[in-house]
C-alpha cells in the first residue's frame, strides 16, 4: 500500500501552477538540474530595498533556533526575525513574490531576515517539515507543508557564506538583489530529499538574506 503524504494534492497543483507561472517570465532563469525544480532572477531587489531590509533586519535580528534544536547546539548559528508584515515597504516586498509565483498572499509565511557573522551557517536541512516528528501536528494547524521557498540576497559577502545544495553539488553565491525560488516537493507531491541545502559558513564580511516560505493551505 502506498503510504499517504500530507498535502500531498496540494503540493501536486501548486508545483504544476507555479511552475508554469515561472515557464512563462522571461525573468526567470531556471538553474540547470534534474533533481531539483530551482530558479533565479537577478535585480529582483533593488540597492536601496537591500539596504533598507538588512537595516530592518539589524532591529529584529535574534539567535536562530529550529523546532527541535536551539541556538547553542551549532547547526543553526544564524540571527534571524520575522520582518512586519503591516509595514507598507515589507509588505510590498511580500506581494511581489507572491506575484511571481502566481500564489495567494494568504499561503505566505511572514517575510524573515537572516543575517549571518564570521564564521555563522545554517548546516545542510530541508525546508519542508518531517510529518513523523513531534512537531508536525502543529505545523499542519498552522497552515500544513511547505510548498515553496523565496530567498532573496541582499549584500556581497566578502568571503564564504554560499548556499550549497549538497544533493546536487551547486553552491550559490550570494549576490545582491538576487532572487532564488524552489520547490520543496516532487511532481508527484512528496517532499523532495535532494533540497537539502546549507548557508556555508561567511568567511568574511556579513551576509543578509530575506527568505519567504510557502504552505499549501491558509498560514494561521
Amino acid at each position: 500500500m502506498t503510504a499517504v503524504v500530507p498535502d500531498q494534492e496540494a503540493l501536486v497543483q501548486l508545483g504544476a501552477s507555479v511552475r508554469a507561472r515561472l515557464a512563462a517570465s522571461p525573468a526567470v532563469y531556471r538553474i540547470p538540474s534534474e533533481k531539483v525544480e530551482l530558479f533565479a532572477i537577478g535585480n529582483f531587489l533593488t540597492a536601496h530595498e537591500c539596504a533598507q531590509l538588512c537595516a530592518m533586519i539589524d532591529t529584529v535580528a535574534r539567535p536562530s533556533s529550529l523546532h527541535e534544536l536551539d541556538y547553542a547546539s551549532g547547526f543553526r548559528t544564524s540571527y534571524s526575525g520575522d520582518l512586519d508584515p503591516h509595514d507598507p515597504f515589507v509588505a510590498g516586498i511580500s506581494q511581489r513574490i507572491d506575484a511571481v509565483l502566481g500564489v495567494k498572499a494568504e499561503i505566505g509565511e511572514p517575510v524573515q531576515g537572516q543575517r549571518y557573522l564570521p564564521g555563522q551557517q545554517f548546516k545542510p536541512h530541508n525546508d519542508w517539515f518531517y510529518t513523523s516528528e513531534g512537531y508536525w501536528p502543529q505545523e499542519e494547524a498552522r497552515g500544513g507543508q511547505r510548498s515553496w521557498t523565496a530567498m532573496a540576497y541582499l549584500n556581497a559577502v566578502e568571503a564564504g557564506g554560499s548556499t550549497a545544495f549538497t544533493a546536487l553539488g551547486i553552491q550559490i553565491l550570494p549576490k545582491p538583489g538576487v532572487l532564488l525560488l524552489w520547490n520543496n516537493a516532487l511532481t508527484d507531491g512528496r517532499p523532495n530529499e535532494a533540497t537539502l541545502h546549507a548557508g556555508t559558513p561567511v568567511e568574511r564580511g556579513v551576509k543578509y538574506v530575506i527568505t519567504k516560505w510557502y504552505r499549501t493551505r491558509k498560514w494561521s
